[in-house]
């Protein structure tokens, strides 16, 4: 009999146990899904930050040499080096007494580590400063279905927003959801974007993605109807564009 009581009591302390285990287990829960979640919105938050950040730095770059810009080298400890540099239309710069190296595409900065390697043979650490004197002006060129096509000087930051409106604005005709930017690159490959205008205008959103880089093309498409306007009658044209009209 004892150990009957024993053994009920037993098993009630176990379901008592059990019981305790899993309401602690509950309420910690909430709590570990509150810590995550926290965490998912800090990262999250940060990931933004950092592509925002990134777009920024992107878009902000150093210059980068172009053909026919000229550079003065200049040697500090050994004068009879300096000289002035052109860049040529394959992208390569003739030096004194030492090999031609590729410049197009490099910073004044890189331009300097190049130059310093291919006098390694002949200069030992040569103390080398870089200045542009002559470069082309950064540039946009808008095509297409805008009011005044073509190239003009990119001063400062510049949106397609606004490069559009430099350009004279879209026309009647222009396909304002289907905006295509064309980055140059070293190469002579172009990287194209497609850019809804019209969403970005009705949002408000205009995006780090949106500004143009030197050496952009903006190309602005037309639409389909006017696409297919010439084919129309202009008695039909007329009624579809105010069929209320009355002549």
């Amino acid at each position: 009999m004892f150990l009957r009581k024993l053994s009920a009591g037993l098993c009630f302390l176990v379901m008592l146990l059990a019981v305790s285990a899993s309401s602690t287990g509950a309420q910690q829960s909430p709590e570990k899904a509150s810590v995550t979640q926290g965490s998912d919105r800090e990262l999250s938050s940060t990931t933004h930050g950092d592509e925002q950040s990134a777009l920024t730095l992107q878009r902000r770059t150093r210059y980068k040499l172009c053909r026919s810009d000229v550079v003065d080298l200049h040697f500090a400890f050994t004068p009879e080096f300096n000289q002035s540099v052109t860049v040529q239309p394959d992208g390569y710069i003739t030096l004194r007494g030492a090999n031609s190296i590729r410049a197009e595409g490099l910073t004044l900065a890189e331009l300097i580590q190049s130059v310093q390697k291919a006098y390694a043979a002949t200069l030992h650490e040569p103390l080398i400063t870089a200045e542009l004197k002559d470069f082309e002006k950064p540039f946009f060129i808008v095509g297409g279905e805008v009011g005044r096509p073509g190239k003009y000087d990119l001063r400062g930051d510049a949106t397609v927003v606004e490069a559009v409106t430099i350009a004279g604005g879209f026309r009647d005709s222009a396909k304002h959801s289907e905006v295509y930017l064309f980055h140059r690159v070293p190469e002579g490959w172009a990287r194209a974007r497609k850019i809804d205008v019209k969403k970005m205008l009705k949002s408000g959103n205009f995006d780090e993605v949106s500004y143009l880089q030197p050496g952009d093309f903006l190309y602005v498409p037309k639409s389909t109807f006017s696409k297919i306007a010439p084919f129309i009658p202009s008695t039909s044209l007329g009624a579809y564009v105010n069929p209320f009209q009355v002549k």
